[in-house]
């Protein structure tokens, strides 16, 4: 007997409780997915990393991160926070400085998306190609 996807993933538990199952639909593990699959995430995960353990302020890493608004930048942090992959700190200075690091936990974050960003910029250009081969099919 094959077992599924979501039997193989309930027997595997992880350190701190169940592990989670991407297969069941009220499982959040999809929305954390969501959260770390951007690619504001992946860039500011990126920057940290480079700068770890230092910390990096905010505005550095809005100039670092091209194309991102305050508001994104601002947001994107926010979440990675709360999930306990950034931590934040405030320096009570006029204006305030506010100053950003990953966790531990963040950290381990770094090469998997790593990967993913290798894998991305190395088969952009495939990815191009086929995109407009589709776009030609369906003209």
């Amino acid at each position: 007997m094959t077992s599924s996807p979501t039997s193989r993933a309930s027997r595997s538990p992880s350190p701190d409780g169940p592990r989670g199952d991407l297969f069941d639909p009220q499982c959040p593990t999809r929305r954390l997915l969501d959260r770390i699959g951007t690619k504001w995430t992946s860039m500011a995960v990126k920057v940290l990393a480079e700068a770890s353990p230092e910390e990096v302020r905010f505005a550095e890493l809005q100039r670092r991160m091209a194309g991102i608004s305050q508001k994104m930048l601002s947001a994107t942090l926010q979440g990675l926070a709360r999930d306990g992959l950034v931590g934040r700190r405030v320096e009570a200075t006029v204006p305030p400085r506010v100053y950003y690091r990953l966790t531990p936990l963040g950290l381990t974050l770094e090469e998997p998306l790593a990967a993913l960003r290798e894998w991305a910029e190395a088969h952009m250009a495939e990815v191009d190609r086929a995109n407009r081969r589709s776009e030609q099919q369906q003209a």
